[in-house]
């Protein structure tokens, strides 16, 4: 799986040589290894860098294990430099080469699976799950006391309570309140641990909105969605849902990052659309979110002293009048400088109506 540590070293990653960058969709439920080779061949045919392919080839024949929904390369044979991670979702096939890594795809993926935490409550139990890129691991386990009702007509009492159903009622009521509050201090804990994103809960209607409203107000922003599931669920079962759900919610939450977007921009305060006022904004670091329609590339220039990035062919530098480069994808240059000052990006699907958006877009901090 590939980790942060891993995405942060492909976004500082220069090489002198070109640097193959393959992703390639290892779905089993929609084909066999053989089939995903030779679509790898295919993808790769028109590319000239022999040793990279080669290198790229074998790995696949004869190292990879398959044991994912895909695959994503990078090779630069010339410097010694390969990285291979298996990733538990599916990623659409394509293959890049320049002097740096390809990472626009891995924003989608980190952007779309990465950083949830999940929490199965009820009147005394939490569990917590960490879901990352596909793959999810059960974190911990909070038990807190015990909560029974007794037969009706079979009341008893503790000392110092009210007698009868409804003091007994009060005392069951109060456990079932402080194993939430308890679970709810737990679960802050976890989320901070994680560095969570994004959360989802699971648990009957009731429980769930009790430890909602528990929650840090911090917390509770970051909630997405909740879904109904027994406590024993299992780990494949709860992911199932948890995938779901969170699917649901990131179209939800893509359609409401366009309109204000569009908004924004329409009012010319916190907002631009367009490449150029894009890669303006990102330049004087004001981009908070980048989102982008998956597929969308546009050639350019990038000054090699200030870093400006253009999707225009320049032959210097508008703002410091030194000399530029001339890159293929300004979009995959965009995409990168806003993941390296620690922004947001957001890709959606290439076929998706989102009214007024179009192709690219940001929110701005200022």
């Amino acid at each position: 799986m590939i980790t942060n540590q891993d995405l942060r070293e492909l976004l500082n990653y220069q090489a002198k040589s070109a640097v193959l960058s393959v992703y390639l969709n290892t779905d089993p439920a929609e084909g066999s290894p053989e089939t995903y080779r030779l679509h790898l061949r295919s993808m790769l045919k028109d590319i000239e860098l022999p040793e990279d392919i080669e290198t790229v080839t074998r790995y696949i024949d004869h190292e990879h294990n398959w044991s994912g929904r895909s695959v994503a390369v990078f090779s630069c044979t010339p410097e010694d430099f390969f990285r291979a991670y298996s990733i538990a979702v599916p990623v659409r096939s394509r293959a890049r080469y320049d002097l740096r890594p390809y990472v626009k795809p891995l924003a989608d993926l980190f952007d779309s699976y990465g950083g949830y935490g999940i929490v199965l409550i009820d009147k005394q139990k939490a569990r917590f799950f960490y879901f990352n890129l596909g793959e999810m691991e059960e974190k911990g386990v909070i038990i807190g006391e015990s909560v029974k009702r007794t037969k009706r007509g079979g009341g008893s009492q503790q000392a110092g309570r009210k007698g009868g159903s409804a003091g007994f009622t009060d005392y069951v009521d109060e456990v079932a309140d402080r194993n939430i509050k308890d679970a709810v201090d737990a679960a802050a804990r976890f989320f901070k641990e994680s560095n969570v994103r994004r959360i989802m809960i699971g648990g009957s209607e009731d429980t769930i909105a009790q430890f909602r409203t528990m929650l840090p107000k911090a917390w509770q922003s970051l909630v997405i969605g909740a879904f109904p599931i027994s406590m024993n669920a299992s780990l494949h079962g709860i992911l199932e849902r948890a995938m779901k759900v969170g699917a649901q919610a990131e179209v939800r939450r893509e359609t409401q990052l366009a309109n204000a977007i569009v908004t924004n921009a329409a009012k010319e305060k916190g907002g631009v659309m367009g490449l150029p006022d894009t890669l303006q904004a990102i330049y004087e670091g004001r981009v908070q979110t980048l989102l982008i329609r998956d597929g969308f590339r546009e050639a350019g220039s990038r000054c090699m002293s200030c870093g400006y990035i253009s999707g225009e062919v320049l032959e210097v530098c508008p703002y410091c009048g030194e000399e530029v480069e001339q890159i293929n994808d300004a979009v995959e240059f965009a995409v990168r400088r806003v993941m390296r000052i620690g922004g947001e990006v957001e890709v959606i699907d290439s076929d998706r109506d989102l009214g007024e958006f179009k192709n690219i877009g940001a929110l701005l901090r200022y």
